[in-house]
């Protein structure tokens, strides 16, 4: 199946309401041109030079999200156009989006990463971690950052159920979150889990944003 079936077919699977980001990484303007034939608006990449370089080549109504582990050094380049940033696991990091956001005249929208996974590879943030970020004074004094979410990673294994036990785990820390901190505040709203080998059942366990990359475009090519 070429990549516009992939599309299609995927799409066809997901609850309505549910994003769906094609990760591009490593993969040629090509095949991205393939995709955006397919009616696919929204792209993820992982590394900001590539994500530059597209973002220059590709049509402008392309909505680019940053999916990969952010260096606060490299935000600059980004924060002029970046539609989501997803993995956001620090205050120093905000207060960077923050700082590039005010220059680039824009607000970011932000996903806080969690470490859900039993994997020590996954970066993210636990909750308590997360709440302490959430309650000082220099998150309160941040203006061009929105926390749109959550997001999060399961580990990679063949046992569903414990895939599944991790994706509630982030569906209930949203839960927390939105209660204690974002009550009334639309704008909270997106739990961005599952990738290709797992979003089925991401959207069962109430994922609105899926990254699906080799599902797609096959797999992934290495430079």
């Amino acid at each position: 199946m070429g990549i516009a079936e992939n599309i299609r077919k995927i799409k066809d699977a997901l609850k309505e309401g549910v994003c769906l980001v094609a990760v591009s990484k490593t993969k040629p303007d090509a095949d991205l041109l393939e995709a955006y034939g397919a009616g696919q608006r929204v792209f993820g990449e992982n590394k900001v030079q590539e994500l530059v370089q597209k973002y220059e080549s590709l049509p402008k109504d392309i909505e680019w999200h940053f999916i990969g582990h952010l260096q606060t050094n490299k935000v600059k380049y980004i924060a002029p156009f970046v539609g989501m940033i997803h993995g956001v696991d620090s205050l120093k990091l905000l207060k960077t989006i923050d700082k590039e956001g005010r220059k680039a005249g824009r607000k970011i929208a932000c996903l806080l990463q969690f470490h859900i996974a039993e994997e020590e590879t996954k970066f993210g943030l636990d909750l308590a971690e997360a709440r302490e970020i959430l309650t000082s004074d220099e998150f309160t004094q941040l203006e061009f950052v929105e926390i749109r979410g959550v997001m999060g990673m399961a580990t990679y294994t063949n046992d569903t159920e414990q895939i599944r036990r991790e994706f509630r785990q982030l569906k209930s820390i949203f839960n927390q979150l939105k209660q204690e901190f974002f009550v009334g505040r639309d704008s909270f709203s997106e739990i961005s889990m599952g990738m290709s080998g797992d979003f089925p059942i991401a959207v069962e366990e109430g994922s609105t944003m899926v990254r699906v990359g080799s599902s797609i475009f096959g797999d992934r090519q290495y430079a």
